[in-house]
């Protein structure tokens, strides 16, 4: 048997032209439905191991997808938000911890996060290096992002800004990096962390400025009325949390109507979350949602979608099969002579018969080996193409 897979590789090898065509067909037919199927595995499990890792998610009445997603995955979709109250709420109640998130804005076109310290905990995130996000302005960098930008405790960073051409907005907040994160392989590696009323700032619900009681530029003032001073919009804002000025940083809202996207519920026991999701799926305007009923109802979803490429994958692979028959069928004519001879030299046809299927074994583990790898090269590049999108 190795002197017929020698003579076939011989012969793959001297037809160079026949043989790369071959391949190149084969692997073009099979790389699209392996991609995709590792592609479904990889994150099918790791959406999976995430969503059950998270009890419940709160958040305002939309598209459920949307919002455990984006609670789960800082994906980058919209949803309307919820507030501050609901987090009292849960937490005077007693029936669980509530972990909020706030996540419309972005640094580098990487997810912003803007949580709490429970958050580091509940994730089980740990520090390589500095320390997390206590004061305003701070900042913790996820493994893979801090590598990317090349940035380190005691650099800084730029939040993204939302609208170039409205004035009316806020500025982007430089914020001063005092930490980074220890590789996790979850979405936390890719996402600046921040706490939440830094978040605020960055929305322009809190913010700070110059000291109006002392300012001397009379025509940004519009009035005073005994210890009351009421300022216009040139009044100068900061647009980073220093030591001299991170005492003036105010909001003019209550505590109980500032936003988040969404609310971490960890409950305290079983009948603790069977509660608060009977309390809240009564509500007109928030909803309860278990992130792993949520992402297994998608997963079904997906699958259903991929079984419909698995059979038409199946047809391609027919028409391949049967392409590939004709090409044996044609070459076996013009290679007549060819086993002619090896017949009048002493070759059984059996032995001709393993030579050409040794021949198509050959071409069939390269297109496969190529396949393979050019489809773990997909895998491996996925999240930097669908971030580049």
């Amino acid at each position: 048997m190795r002197r017929i897979l020698f003579l076939a590789w011989r012969y793959v090898a001297y037809h160079r032209g026949k043989t790369a065509i071959l391949t190149a067909a084969l692997t073009l037919t099979t790389i699209l439905p392996l991609s995709a199927h590792l592609l479904i595995d990889r994150y099918g499990e790791s959406l999976i191991a995430r969503a059950q890792a998270t009890p419940l998610v709160l958040g305002a009445k939309g598209n459920r997808f949307d919002l455990v997603l984006k609670a789960l995955y800082f994906s980058p979709a919209s949803v309307d938000p919820v507030y501050m109250s609901e987090v009292d709420s849960i937490r005077e109640s007693e029936l669980g911890e509530p972990i909020p998130l706030h996540l419309r804005f972005t640094a580098r076109k990487r997810p912003l996060v803007g949580t709490t310290l429970e958050y580091f905990e509940f994730r089980a995130l740990s520090l390589r290096n500095g320390a997390l996000p206590t004061v305003l302005g701070q900042a913790v960098l996820g493994s893979k992002i801090a590598a990317e930008l090349e940035k380190d405790v005691g650099s800084s960073l730029f939040s993204d800004q939302q609208t170039l051409y409205d004035i009316t907005k806020t500025y982007p907040l430089k914020m001063s990096i005092v930490g980074v994160l220890k590789e996790s392989g979850t979405p936390d590696d890719e996402a600046v962390f921040v706490d939440i009323k830094t978040a605020w700032i960055i929305e322009g619900i809190m913010h700070g400025h110059q000291d109006v009681t002392t300012v001397q530029d009379e025509s940004v003032i519009l009035g005073r009325d005994n210890d009351t001073v009421v300022a216009n919009a040139s009044i100068v804002q900061y647009h980073e949390v220093t030591p001299e000025n991170v005492d003036s940083f105010h909001t003019h809202s209550a505590s109980d109507e500032l936003p988040v996207t969404a609310i971490i519920v960890v409950p305290s026991d079983l009948k603790s979350g069977t509660l608060l999701k009977a309390r809240y799926n009564l509500s007109e305007s928030q909803r309860m949602l278990v992130p792993l009923e949520v992402v297994e109802e998608l997963m079904h979803l997906v699958f259903r979608i991929k079984r419909f490429f698995d059979a038409n994958f199946a047809l391609i692979l027919v028409s391949t099969g049967l392409f590939i028959a004709l090409v044996v069928l044609l070459s076996h004519r013009l290679r007549k002579r060819e086993m002619e001879t090896m017949h009048k030299i002493g070759c059984s046809r059996l032995t001709v018969f393993w030579l050409q299927a040794a021949e198509l074994a050959i071409v069939l583990t390269m297109s496969l080996a190529v396949s393979v790898t050019l489809s773990l090269v997909v895998v491996s590049m996925a999240p930097h193409i669908m971030r580049l999108k």
